[in-house]
């Protein structure tokens, strides 16, 4: 699981690279707070090095499960996602004006690290491509939960006593004022 999205440099040749990956939930999982339950999610990478310029290009495809926003039932969700990095070695700038070169984004990897190591990156540009209201199409959802969600009369609203409410007080010395 470790060696999954990880390029080493050394031996690295001049030229185009191809690499190849699959992730599931097993990848997914290992992220804190990660809301993808499940994945089938296949990575076509292309690494381009040309002198002291790198370029990746990544191809994210496949399914993803997440929990649905009104049922809380699986959802199955399909990911297309196409990605054009540049990568530099070295500090991030403080500018977000260079973090972007022609029509590739810019990563940067530490100068001391013998790998570029791309889980984040994947992880990530995954967790984007999945829309932000995941819900299944009209009817889909699971009927109990559909039920219990639009039915107001199963709402059981708790009484309001005198400790809960300060101005109880007030009202019963108003109207023992009016009483005298």
């Amino acid at each position: 699981m470790k060696d999954i999205f990880v390029i080493p440099l050394n031996g690295l040749p001049t030229g185009k690279s191809d690499f190849s990956w699959y992730a599931d939930k097993e990848f997914f999982g290992s992220f804190d707070n990660s809301d993808i339950l499940d994945a089938d999610i296949h990575v076509d990478c292309v690494l381009e090095k040309s002198g002291n310029y790198m370029g990746i290009d990544l191809e994210i495809r496949g399914t993803v499960t997440v929990p649905c926003d009104r049922c809380l039932e699986d959802l199955e969700i399909p990911v297309e996602e196409e990605r054009r990095l540049s990568v530099k070695f070295g500090n991030e700038p403080t500018s977000p004006l260079d973090t972007e070169e022609g029509e590739r984004e810019t990563v940067y990897f530490s100068t001391e690290e013998p790998v570029i190591d791309l889980r984040q990156i994947v992880y990530d540009y995954t967790c984007l491509a999945v829309p932000m209201q995941r819900v299944h199409k009209e009817g889909e959802c699971n009927p109990a939960a559909v039920a219990h969600l639009s039915s107001e009369s199963d709402v059981v609203k708790p009484k309001e006593t005198a400790t809960d409410n300060p101005f109880a007080a007030l009202k019963d010395l108003l109207a023992k004022k009016q009483d005298s």
